[in-house]
């Protein structure tokens, strides 16, 4: 690819009422995740819900994956540590596997462990060395500093970082920024956060989004549209999908996906492990009754 577009979901990880993974379950949401149209997907990530499983676990939800998507799309795995040998293991064995690409935050453990701007630097540069192209993610929950110049820094000193993920606030401000100043060397500028800041940062330049599992396929039509030059479609496209998107970012979080998928017979349970409480009943509801009117593909998959 000489550029990275598109949309790109992360994958939510399946688990039977009883806690345990349920690998039959996650072929499934792969699946489902392809026939939504996807460009790519991502794995492993915080709405997979990667704080609550073991490094057994993520291996053999990393193999299983890989295995089962066998190149019909790009995978990124996400592999974020505070350990710099850790990151550097997981991003051989994502490499190994066959995954496209690695997604990794920035060293954090905690909110008074986390790296400095040259171990941050460092961290990546050390993954680069494996030879796999990095998506680097800004994300609020790492709490650590990623300032547009040490961005770009990466960008030209380090040969496999190649995509960026912001999601910090104001996120169309620094994907401004940051291409303005990196140039050629931002390959792949991209969204997260469940696309609620999708129009304004396609406007700031970003070429792809990384969404959740639960309407990749009706929030692609925006992104469809911004390339194509028509605004007007991709604000009325953005406009359809907005409530149930606001909804999910603020109210649901990563269990929305899976709660749409069980509704379409995708997955068995919604299940997340403790502590994450179940959605309240009418959170739950209300979700429903935003998502059924847009016929995504998550809600009708497994009937």
């Amino acid at each position: 690819m000489a550029k990275y577009e598109g949309i790109w979901p992360v994958a939510p990880v399946s688990f039977n009422d009883d806690g345990s993974v349920d690998f039959d379950g996650m072929r499934r949401i792969l699946d489902c995740m392809i026939d939504q149209g996807v460009d790519g997907i991502c794995i492993l990530a915080n709405f997979s819900e990667q704080f609550l499983i073991s490094d057994a676990e993520r291996e053999a939800l990393t193999r299983v994956s890989l295995e089962h998507v066998a190149g019909r799309v790009p995978v990124i795995v996400t592999i974020s540590h505070y350990a710099t040998p850790i990151v550097v293991e997981r991003a051989q064995l994502a490499k190994d596997l066959g995954a496209a690409m690695v997604m990794m935050m920035p060293p954090y453990h905690g909110a008074l462990l986390k790296g400095t701007a040259e171990q941050t630097f460092e961290q990546f540069a050390r993954v680069g060395d494996v030879g796999i192209p990095i998506m680097i993610q800004d994300a609020p929950l790492s709490g650590v500093d990623l300032p547009v110049p040490l961005l770009v820094r990466m960008a030209r000193e380090i040969e496999m970082v190649k995509l960026f993920k912001i999601e910090c606030p104001r996120a169309a401000n620094k994907l401004r920024a940051l291409i303005a100043e990196g140039g050629d060397a931002i390959e792949g500028p991209f969204d997260g956060e469940e696309a609620i800041t999708l129009l304004a940062d396609l406007d700031a330049g970003a070429t792809g989004t990384m969404t959740s599992a639960m309407i990749p396929d009706q929030i692609k039509p925006v992104l469809t549209h911004w390339k194509a030059g028509d605004r007007a479609a991709a604000t009325a496209a953005y406009a359809r999908i907005l409530p149930a998107v606001n909804h999910e970012n603020r109210q649901c979080g990563f269990l929305s996906a899976k709660a749409v998928m069980v509704e379409g017979g995708v997955i068995k349970s919604e299940f997340s492990r403790h502590p994450i409480p179940a959605l309240h009943p009418a959170t739950r509801a209300m979700l429903m009754d935003l998502v059924r009117p847009l016929d995504p593909v998550a809600l009708r998959w497994g009937k």
